[in-house]
């Protein structure tokens, strides 16, 4: 029998359980069931088409350029903001003495900005014929390439642009756990004449790897979620779906081509992607983390 103890422990997570189930598993089962119909948003009856959906998306080469896009949106998004962060964290925690709090708050400011405003920063410095970049470029008889209108360059224009925004809360996540790594360690590797190299191969590496994973989490799945904002405002998917990826083409199908049917089937595939990833993170990651006690 249950005890009146457990049985105020459910009264008590009732609420939360009621928000969840009303807030995200309703809606979940509520999108897997569109993905089985085709409808418009306006029309009042909707068409069951089964799988049809589903068919449609694996048998067009859109589906592999999308995903292919998605992937190479995560390499460059892991440099930027989990590799580069990794390393700066190192130099001001361990290297850099001097104006180390300055270089901490210039490069954490551009995380105070909105996604909308750094678009239109990058935008401008990205300008073919004003832009800042052009200006510099052209002092070099060179030509400026045209970021927001070429596969590939867009990925890394707009990957750059998240980057920049996002960098900061990353370092600044880094260097507290860099900073909590015991100061007796350090000095015992230091008296034992380790290079930095090897301080943070061999002693930063392992400390810190809980702290690590969690950045390399919200690296992949916030900064795919992140693309839709630079990606609606600059290039609504273009050129010929170069830049789109698997959150944006949701967005798109629904409520620029009004097919919720193909929308929704893409949600269920994204939704699978990260569950994947997620159990890729427990089963793969989570087993070479250093937990302390």
């Amino acid at each position: 029998m249950i005890s009146a103890k457990k049985y105020a422990a459910y009264l008590f997570l009732l609420p939360a359980l009621l928000i969840f189930a009303i807030f995200i598993y309703w809606p979940l089962l509520e999108n897997f069931y569109l993905s089985f119909f085709r409808w418009n948003m306006i029309s009042p009856t909707m068409q069951f088409v089964g799988f049809e959906n589903y068919r449609k998306i694996f048998a067009g080469a859109e589906f592999t350029k999308v995903l292919f896009n998605t992937l190479l949106y995560i390499a460059c998004l892991l440099i930027l903001n989990f590799v580069l962060p990794y390393i700066y964290s190192f130099i001001l925690s361990h290297i850099v003495t001097r104006f180390s709090g300055f270089y901490r708050a210039a490069l954490f400011t551009p995380s105070n900005l909105s996604l909308a405003v750094a678009g239109i920063i990058f935008l401008w410095l990205y300008n073919p014929l004003a832009g800042p970049l052009s200006i510099i470029l052209a002092c070099f008889n060179l030509e400026t390439p045209r970021f927001f209108k070429e596969n590939f360059l867009v990925i890394l224009a707009i990957s750059s642009i998240i980057g920049w925004k996002v960098f900061g809360y990353n370092l600044i996540v880094m260097m507290s756990a860099m900073v909590s790594v015991p100061k007796e360690i350090i000095e015992a590797a230091k008296l034992e004449n380790l290079s930095n190299w090897q301080l943070f191969r061999h002693i930063i590496l392992p400390l810190i790897s809980s702290t690590a994973i969690y950045v390399f989490v919200i690296t992949v799945v916030f900064g795919l979620q992140y693309v839709l904002v630079p990606v609606n405002m600059l290039t609504q998917g273009g050129p010929d779906q170069g830049s789109t990826n698997l959150v944006y083409i949701i967005y798109q199908y629904a409520f620029t081509f009004f097919q919720t049917g193909p929308s929704a089937a893409f949600s269920v595939l994204t939704m699978i992607f990260y569950i994947a990833f997620l159990i890729f993170k427990s089963k793969v990651l989570e087993k070479k983390i250093h937990y302390e006690n």
